[in-house]
């Protein structure tokens, strides 16, 4: 008589497996605590990733890096491609151990551990890229803009699906020389920009959330936040498009040799096919998503967001520990 084995559980099903994660994020964004306002950005963002990787192995997964911090950052650990786990991988991620890494570094506010992962297979393959061009929407507007139009045609039809005028829109950007000509064009219109110098992940959150003063993000920013905002603008039910938007002829030599195309739009069920998908961020300096780390009488406090694609959970969770 043989025994059957018991089908293997996927970490997807398991109950704890997306409150495990804030280890990771937790990891990143206290070591990235002691390089805050010190002006340092190379070293805190070195030290987030050391950090994270070294999370990842303490937790129970075998996955691979899809968006990781490769070639764009020199990074040698957590660059695409990556594996992580002794077994064939079955999750893939991404991975931004420092999103606002510059406000870090200066010790303003905005900046944070970010981490996403969904189930292997379901993440498009961005390979060289390193810049996206983005359209993020709440809610009420979803299915109502399509990201091809002009920014005169987008505005109209965010205004219309929010029901208000086109002056009363408010439009994040990264304030970026690339973006001058688009910010003058949203003005034209008679609508306002919110102009942030870095964190397009926390300005497409401001977009997702009543609350915040913001009604879209437009425009272009790094490849990996795109995936990663993806998967929350899932769980937060907004629009999300991307497209690839090489930023130097080197990059776009490389992103037409691995096949992309610049000129095509991807809807973020494209970017992450499956809705078994979870994002995960800790608060380094605080800011619109995440409260920052905060140490007082020698205790800890950390807060960390969990996002759940499928079902639109969000989790929020405060850490208290004494200070290592």
């Amino acid at each position: 008589m043989t025994s059957r084995q018991a089908p293997v559980q996927s970490p997807f099903d398991r109950a704890d497996f997306p409150f495990a994660l804030r280890q990771v994020t937790e990891a990143a964004a206290l070591a990235a605590y002691d390089w805050v306002g010190r002006s340092e950005k190379e070293k805190g963002d070195g030290a987030a990733v050391d950090a994270m990787r070294r999370a990842l192995s303490e937790i129970d997964i075998n996955a691979v890096v899809m968006i990781g911090e490769g070639e764009k950052d020199r990074a040698p650990l957590l660059y695409r491609g990556e594996r992580i786990g002794k077994a064939e991988p079955e999750i893939e991620i991404a991975v931004d151990p420092i999103e606002g890494t510059t406000n870090m570094a200066n010790g303003v506010e905005n900046s944070m551990a970010v981490f996403a992962l969904s189930p292997r297979g379901s993440m498009f393959d961005l390979g060289p890229s390193f810049y996206m061009d983005k359209l993020v929407v709440p809610r009420a507007a979803r299915g109502k803009v399509d990201p091809t139009w002009p920014v005169n045609k987008r505005l109209a039809a965010l205004a219309a699906a929010l029901d208000k005028p086109v002056s009363e829109l408010r439009i994040f950007v990264l304030n970026r020389k690339r973006h001058h000509a688009m910010i003058k064009e949203i003005h034209d219109c008679g609508a306002r920009t919110v102009l942030y110098e870095n964190g397009d992940v926390a300005g497409a959150f401001m977009a997702l959330q009543k609350g915040h003063g913001v009604d879209a993000l437009f425009g272009t920013g790094g490849s990996p936040e795109g995936v990663i905002t993806a998967i929350f603008t899932k769980a937060l039910g907004g629009d999300f498009f991307g497209r690839v938007d090489p930023q130097s002829d080197e990059e776009a030599a490389k992103v037409k040799a691995f096949g992309l195309d610049s000129g095509k739009w991807l809807s973020g069920s494209e970017l992450v096919k499956s809705d078994d998908a979870i994002f995960v961020a800790s608060g380094i300096n605080s800011g619109p998503l995440c409260r920052g780390v905060s140490i007082e009488r020698g205790e800890v406090r950390m807060h960390t967001v969990i996002l759940m694609a499928k079902t639109g959970a969000r989790y929020d969770l405060v850490s208290r520990f004494p200070k290592p």
